[in-house]
């Protein structure tokens, strides 16, 4: 039994064919359609001399051409490669090199960058545009138009046979460093990530058609929003578990608070996906500002994965959603799924961070790579066994540090989240070890203070990082971004965040921008933060 990705998608198609999989702006296409497009896509691929294995770069903005790049790569057993789109050249370049693009399907409008650095793999040969209205020449790269590349294939599922084994690559840029490409087995991924266990359960589906036999029983499709960028493996993988699921699927392209309760509004949709406060706060706002402007009755639920959602604005949808469910899913591209929690109106914030229902496999691991068991409230490293990737394309270094044996002789992920058992099964998130703040020699971790600034009313957004003192080696440091028309002190902030966290975790310094710079997914970027803070460039106070 083959549990594909590709093979998991058809199933899906193959007992639904006419229900709506997708929709973006004014395209809708069936699942059916869909697998029409992608079929034909694939096959442009492969008569492009693009084979098992091969590594294609999908570098656009979220589309239904992203989409069906991605399952036409899947379908030939081709890997498709994420590519942020907001990478400057030396980025691009390294991802390309690294990668071993031997394909790019891009939006037209990024012509200029990628044909400055194309040739950093000697193996891309092959581009397709998707179309748009910038203008952009694509004469230099000798790349075929989206709609003209399908137009000229066939649409028949005609492929060769597939396999548990086959690749899926997501590169992920984490907090610090290069990107990196985190190798799945299709099993592997679907198992700790794409719905193949249940996440309030743990159990696991009795065969490759399970999802899709339960699709088909379905009358009604959920109707799903997918708003983080689909370069992100979050929105990938959660647009997959949809399908699998006989859901559709409504793409967003561009951020914009209002547009995204229009499009609410419009098609009924009853649940979303997003990445915490950088996407949370500004719907909010815009909610509290016209109460009465959408008619959102039928959504349902809103799922955070990736940032931290802060207790402060959840109380705010609760306030205009009494009966939301509002779930935060806790993992990492390196691992997987680690946990769920689920939000209650004025929840009180655990110290240091959410706690969550532990996912199936998951441990918490020692200094000596030893199970700290059950009940033991030590804090550790956070791991997962089981279903977990292969390791990071040709990265053999970073492999080793990350995917580790345990004493158990097991071989776990290790992706540096620090955690410690709060309770039968649960389990309280404390952040990266690696942006942790040591203060005569207190451990801090910047998410459990930023969760306190936000708490604030005047602060919009924040980044807590670690700013050199000379008594303490290390101090907290605020980096905050205040609402329109309001400001605080750091005083008042302190004060504040003393009801919350412990005295020596409250932040000691303060520096005010106009905007917090968050990657597109919504992670906090504490490289830039932490150059901010030491530049002096901003204002500071403390």
């Amino acid at each position: 039994m083959a549990y594909n990705i590709a093979d998991l998608f058809e199933h899906t198609v193959d007992v639904l064919p006419d229900r709506i999989a997708l929709i973006d702006g004014e395209s809708r296409l069936t699942y059916k359609e869909l697998d029409d497009r992608a079929n034909a896509m694939g096959h442009h691929l492969a008569a492009c001399g693009v084979v098992k294995d091969d590594h294609v770069g999908i570098y656009a903005q979220n589309s239904h051409e992203w989409l069906e790049a991605m399952l036409g790569c899947l379908k030939i057993r081709a890997v498709p490669i994420n590519v942020n789109y907001r990478y400057v050249e030396d980025e691009l370049s390294y991802l390309i090199g690294n990668a071993e693009l031997v394909a790019c399907v891009f939006d037209q409008e990024y012509a200029g960058r990628l044909s400055a650095v194309a040739d950093r793999s000697p193996k891309l040969t092959t581009f397709v545009h998707i179309e748009d209205d910038s203008g952009a020449d694509v004469a230099a790269l000798g790349s075929i138009g989206f709609s003209d590349a399908i137009a000229a294939q066939s649409t028949e599922r005609d492929f060769a046979e597939r396999s548990s084994d086959d690749i899926y690559v997501i590169y992920t840029g984490g907090t610090t460093g290069m990107p990196k490409g985190v190798m799945w087995r299709s099993e592997d991924i679907f198992f700790a990530l794409g719905q193949g266990i249940d996440a309030l359960t743990g159990e696991r589906v009795s065969s490759e058609f399970s999802r899709a036999e339960q699709a088909a029983q379905s009358e009604t499709p959920l109707i799903f929003c997918i708003i983080p960028p689909l370069m992100h493996g979050a929105a990938q993988i959660a647009t997959l578990s949809q399908w699998f699921m006989g859901s559709t699927l409504v793409v967003v392209r561009k951020f914009d608070p209002e547009e995204i309760w229009n499009l609410f509004a419009a098609e009924g949709v009853n649940s979303v996906l997003i990445t915490g406060d950088a996407m949370a706060r500004p719907l909010v706002d815009a909610l509290d500002a016209e109460p009465d402007r959408w008619d959102l009755s039928q959504l349902v639920s809103v799922s955070s994965s990736a940032a931290l959602f802060s207790q402060s604005v959840k109380d705010r949808y609760l306030d205009q959603f009494p009966n939301l469910i509002i779930t935060d899913s806790i993992g990492s591209t390196e691992s997987g799924f680690n946990g769920l929690t689920y939000a209650s109106k004025g929840a009180k914030a655990t110290a240091g961070g959410p706690t969550v229902a532990a996912g199936r496999d998951v441990v918490i691991l020692d200094e000596e790579l030893k199970i700290i068991p059950d009940g033991d409230h030590r804090i550790g490293k956070l791991g997962r066994g089981g279903n977990i990737p292969l390791g990071y394309y040709n990265d053999p270094v970073k492999t080793a540090e990350t995917f580790v044996i345990a004493a158990d002789g097991q071989r776990y992920a290790v992706s540096g989240d620090s955690a410690q058992w709060a309770g039968p099964g649960q389990m309280t998130m404390l952040g990266r070890g690696s942006v942790s703040i040591n203060s005569g020699g207190e451990k801090i971790f910047p998410e459990e203070v930023e969760q306190a600034l936000k708490a604030h009313p005047a602060v919009f957004d924040c980044t807590v990082i670690g700013v050199s003192d000379e008594r303490w080696g290390q101090k907290v440091a605020a980096v905050v971004q205040f609402r329109d028309g309001q400001v605080a002190t750091l005083v008042d902030l302190v004060d504040h965040t003393r009801t919350h966290i412990a005295g020596y975790k409250v932040p000691r310094e303060l520096h005010v921008v106009d905007v917090i710079l968050r990657s597109p997914s919504g992670k906090p970027d504490y490289r830039w933060a932490k150059e901010l803070a030491e530049s002096g460039t901003a204002k500071v106070e403390g």
